[in-house]
């Protein structure tokens, strides 16, 4: 992914520039018990999930990742520099920058412009999108007050585009954590007033982990459980990114390990154990973390500093939340699928951006031996149960 400056006349050289203006509008566990647990909740969950038809008659298709600029909330904030406060383009090279400009060109109409979505989308084959705003619009940098307004922007944005396509699009909206009390009553507005199904969440607030103590993020854990509706992480970088300025390595590894160290915070510092029933969506496959989960196991069991706080193995943690399907390769997709089973895979893109997925149905159609069954689930089913989507 991407992000640009598309503010007139700005000349900052930490910036991506446009040339030409945008429209407005534009394995599994080792114990048999654990195994047969895991087969336990497959089940029920594919108990529980009635098909959703879409426009062809064919299971509904949902993409739980892809993105939306607001580019009246972008102009509103440029006179501050954003991109000072991104990981994504502070930690950046200028070729990296050369290569962003070169193809945003093509991709932020896309960001903004709801009927080129609209185009893509059936290209694609996908009924509705899920979308969230573009990672770098959580703005948790500015001032609480200001976090709000700019929150209650977007957010009322995507309820309009909503409105206006209400049989493509849910949204997941944004609020501003950097003040839990405002975060907590956004959340409750996005939901309660807007039908929004969830918000969008950075694994990190200024460089504190979500569990850190001053953010006091319990309470906001706490409330979107009660809500029951989704949290959806998604890095913008990793946050002590020197080591990856080159060859777009902030991104290409950044993300993912950004996504691994927050889902690991969530699962040893106690959320995940203290709010069970919390939906976390985690991004880009999730990360390593969904790839390399017996590590954590051993470290529970060998060593006392890892139990401080968790009383299960952390796989137990980490097996109640989900993934997209951005793999990039249907032996790593079928694994994730057999590891945590296809009741928590969901189908996703990361639309627009160039590390994205453009062919999501062919490769979730590639994975070897998957049932028609568990493919409508990946391919929308899962989605629309956790979405609350009926037709």
């Amino acid at each position: 992914m991407m992000f640009t400056c598309a503010t007139p006349g700005c000349t900052d050289p930490r910036h991506d520039h446009l040339d030409a203006p945008l429209s407005r509008d534009s394995p599994l566990p080792r114990s048999a018990p654990l195994r047969r647990r895991a087969a336990a909740k497959a089940a029920r969950a594919a108990a529980s999930t009635k098909i959703i038809r879409g426009r062809r008659g064919k299971s509904l298709r949902i993409d739980i990742h892809c993105h939306y600029l607001n580019q009246a909330v972008a102009a509103k904030v440029a006179h501050l520099n954003p991109a000072q406060y991104e990981p994504s383009v502070t930690f950046a090279n200028a070729l990296t920058r050369e290569v962003n400009v070169k193809q945003v060109r093509d991709r932020l109409p896309k960001l903004s412009t709801i009927e080129t979505r609209l185009e893509d989308m059936d290209r694609m084959g996908i009924d509705m999108q899920a979308v969230s705003p573009a990672p770098n619009q959580c703005y948790y940098w500015t001032d609480p007050e200001l976090g709000l307004e700019l929150s209650r922007m977007v957010n009322d944005r995507l309820a309009e585009i909503v409105a206006s396509w209400p049989e493509r699009f849910v949204a997941l909206g944004t609020v501003p954590l950097q003040h839990v009390d405002l975060a907590v009553a956004e959340l409750e507005r996005c939901v309660k007033q807007l039908g929004l199904r969830g918000v969008e969440i950075n694994p990190n607030v200024n460089g504190m982990d979500l569990t850190n103590p001053r953010l006091k993020l319990e309470k906001f854990f706490a409330k979107a459980q009660a809500l029951d509706v989704i949290l959806f992480m998604h890095p913008i970088g990793f946050t002590q990114g020197e080591r990856l300025i080159d060859h777009y390595l902030n991104n290409v590894i950044g993300n993912p390990m950004e996504t691994t160290i927050a889902a690991s915070h969530l699962i040893f510092d106690g959320v995940m154990q203290r709010h069970p029933k919390l939906k976390i969506v985690l991004p880009h496959a999730g990360g390593y973390l969904a790839h390399y989960w017996a590590r954590m196991d051993h470290g529970h069991r060998a060593r006392a500093d890892c139990r401080t706080v968790i009383k299960r193995p952390p796989t137990s943690y980490l097996a109640k939340m989900y993934f997209d399907t951005i793999t990039f390769d249907p032996e790593m997709l079928r694994h994730m699928i057999d590891r945590y089973g296809p009741g928590h895979v969901l189908l996703g893109t990361d639309y627009p951006y160039d590390m994205g997925e453009d062919d999501p149905l062919g490769l979730i159609g590639s994975v070897r031996g998957l049932k028609r069954a568990d493919r409508d689930m990946i391919e929308g089913g899962n989605a629309a149960r956790l979405l609350k989507i009926k037709r």
